[in-house]
């Protein structure tokens, strides 16, 4: 009765590619483990920029942002001080699409006049977030007196197509170009959210938290690098473990092949031996 030939899964399992079979897991979890622990370096240099660009002096509103100029890079996120006196509460607007905690809302922006005049002859202003609020509601008026706010300046939105506000006065964006044609004010080129002081007791206004500022792609840069290179590592080290047992199996097959073939030769010579 003819052997059957050993199946590769036999072959595969047999004590002399064991220690093949160990050493690629081992050599793969490595690679894993190494590339993950470059990639959270990567994410902690990150943090750590963002972190220090959050850290930068608080500064005049007129020292960061020029009120005839264009929104700069240097301005975005930059943290002030704005002073000056609310605009009438019927020029606030809200804005719709705002998310605080989980929570679906909207934001209620309002000018805040600065005291000095724009380039056209109009008061100088410039758009403020006072709080987040669940529902657009009757907004609460805008404190009487001077103010000095503490914000963080931001780049005006343009997400709507939209052309005017709707008639419940709700703007889906911070869309300063349309402010500017609504409210009597020459508005500067960027927005501020207030974070302090804190939205007046009796209202149902929450302080919004500024976003983080964004980090250049560039940082952490050779951490990236190496957590990929770690990782090609692991799929090269996959990769021979499969081209070594292929080629241990194929040997395996080739050599039974051959000695089969032998075996077949030698049985059919001793049949023509006896009939001779």
């Amino acid at each position: 009765m003819p052997i059957r030939r050993p199946s590769t899964l036999r072959i595969v399992l047999r004590p002399s590619l064991v220690g093949l079979h160990l050493f690629a897991v081992a050599a793969l979890v490595f690679c894993i483990v190494m590339g993950l622990w470059q990639l959270g370096v990567y994410d902690s240099r990150q943090a750590s920029e963002r972190a220090d660009r959050q850290q930068v002096p608080r500064v005049a509103l007129d020292e960061a942002l020029d009120p005839d100029s264009a929104f700069t890079s240097t301005a975005n996120h930059r943290p002030v001080v704005i002073e000056g006196t609310y605009g009438p509460s019927d020029a606030q607007v809200w804005v719709s699409g705002r998310e605080l905690d989980g929570r679906d809302g909207y934001w209620l922006v309002a000018p805040v006049l600065t005291g000095a005049t724009g380039d056209d002859g109009r008061p100088l202003a410039i758009v403020v977030v006072r709080g987040f609020s669940d529902t657009p509601d009757d907004p609460p008026p805008t404190p009487a007196g001077r103010v000095e706010l503490r914000g963080v300046l931001e780049p005006g939105e343009a997400r709507s197509t939209a052309a005017a506000p709707s008639q419940d006065g709700v703007l889906d964006a911070v869309r300063l170009p349309l402010l500017a044609n609504e409210l009597p004010y020459d508005l500067y080129s960027g927005f501020a959210i207030v974070t302090a002081p804190e939205p007046a007791e009796g209202t149902d206004l929450e302080t919004v938290p500024p976003p983080l500022p964004d980090a250049s792609w560039t940082t952490g840069l050779t951490n990236l690098a190496y957590t990929l290179q770690w990782w090609v590592f692991g799929a090269f080290a996959v990769f021979m473990w499969w081209r070594m047992t292929r080629d241990a199996v194929s040997r395996t097959h080739a050599a039974w092949d051959a000695e089969d073939d032998e075996t077949h030769a030698t049985d059919d010579a001793v049949t023509v031996d006896a009939r001779t």
